[in-house]
């Protein structure tokens, strides 16, 4: 998994340049806990990468840096309860239990549209963000893409999905 993040951390340097290689293979070589969701986010077609550090906290972000929303995770509602009240053909499960199964947080809207400056992504799918929950209570969730050369965010009933929806997640070390 080191040797694979090394290599997309060089490929993709606009993505952190706050960040220098040593200091990531450092924090990782000590938290191999990380290297777990690091290696869960790749099975899963997520292509994880650091896109810099939290500026309040100093803890490095790893983000789904994969151009499309990971096939792995695609064709899902929001959470378990949009799945529970989903009768009639239910998908296979939520965004939100295989977000918090792999270790990782959906990302939030901002986010996500910092790493819409990092690069064009889901150009041709979307990805469920974390939603507030005055909006979740009214039964709603939140979704955001690329298109038209700009980022959008959008709302959905949390129970909708589309086979080219799905989820992106981040988590900080």
């Amino acid at each position: 998994m080191i040797g694979i993040l090394k290599k997309r951390f060089h490929e993709n340097m606009t993505r952190h340049p706050d960040v220098n290689w040593e200091t990531i293979e450092t924090i990782l070589n000590s938290h191999p806990e990380a290297l777990e969701i690091l290696r869960k986010m790749e099975e899963s077609g997520g292509e994880p990468d650091t896109i810099g550090q939290d500026k309040e906290t100093g803890k490095i972000i790893f983000c789904d840096c994969s151009k499309e929303t990971p096939a792995g995770r695609r064709s899902l509602c929001y959470d378990d309860e949009a799945l529970q009240k989903r009768k009639k053909n239910p998908p296979a499960g939520s965004a939100l239990t295989q977000a918090r199964q792999m270790g990782v947080e959906l990302l939030t809207e901002t986010l996500y549209y910092r790493l819409q400056e990092l690069g064009e992504f889901d150009t041709k799918t979307s990805s469920w963000i974390a939603t507030p929950e005055k909006i979740r209570k009214l039964g709603g969730a939140l979704f955001c893409e690329h298109r038209y050369d700009t980022t959008f965010t959008f709302h959905n009933s949390a129970d909708s999905y589309y086979s080219v929806r799905g989820w992106r997640g981040y988590f900080c070390v």
